[in-house]
């Protein structure tokens, strides 16, 4: 049986689907983009700073399933400009401790809402 995960505390999904879901002592998590989720104010100007917010709203799904980073099995990173490479391997290596997660990084024409950056990822649940 799955089980949806929805809190305040990262941002209210853009379209209809669940934040995340459990299923089988696994977390999926829709894509993260860099939604405030106190003041629901979109951070799109800055991939530095998207990234920053996208990683605390990662954590807020993480803390709601009651796991840590550590748990992250995968992540999928999509970038508007492949150019922003560098700045996000350097604030993404900052963010996990090795071993790191399994990742793809891929280039897209465009994400929702205009954003430059979207991560979503896998966790096991202990």
């Amino acid at each position: 049986m799955k089980k949806s995960i929805n809190i305040k505390n990262a941002p209210d999904p853009v379209g209809p689907y669940s934040q995340a879901i459990i299923h089988n002592n696994i977390m999926y998590a829709s894509g993260q983009i860099a939604i405030d989720p106190k003041s629901g104010l979109l951070i799109n100007d800055d991939v530095e700073k998207e990234l920053r917010q996208i990683l605390m709203n990662i954590d807020a799904l993480l803390e709601a399933a009651q796991i840590s980073r550590k748990n992250i099995l995968k992540c999928a990173i999509f970038l508007k400009n492949m150019d922003d490479f560098n700045v996000v391997n350097k604030i993404y290596a900052d963010y996990f401790d090795a071993p790191f997660p399994a990742r793809e990084t891929v280039e897209v024409a465009r994400l929702p809402k205009d954003v430059n950056i979207e991560i979503s990822f896998i966790a096991a649940i202990n």
